[in-house]
């Protein structure tokens, strides 16, 4: 009983996420459309990193912050949208 009910509030909260960061944002066209753009978040939201508190991996400590501006302005972000820029990832360059 107690494992069907924390599986339905984990689909519940899934299906608000997906909602609040694509499906609130987006003009669906038709069903095709619809099925990619699904498709598309399922594999945004599977691979990219989930947050903890502080920003903080589980079982790993805060990293330390960067205060140098020579660092922070030698950093090079890249930006990868998708879906027409409604969702972005954001890497390191090699």
């Amino acid at each position: 009983m107690r494992h069907d009910v924390q599986r339905r509030l984990f689909e519940r909260h899934r299906v608000q996420t997906c909602r609040r960061e694509l499906l609130d944002r987006t003009l669906i066209w038709n069903q095709r459309h619809l099925l990619h753009a699904l498709h598309k978040y399922g594999q945004y939201n599977a691979h990219r990193p989930h947050q903890g508190i502080a920003n903080a991996r589980p079982l790993h400590p805060l990293p330390t912050p960067i205060n140098d501006p020579d660092k922070l302005s030698r950093l090079d972000i890249r930006r990868h949208d998708h879906l027409g820029g409604i969702l972005h990832e954001y890497q390191h360059a090699a």
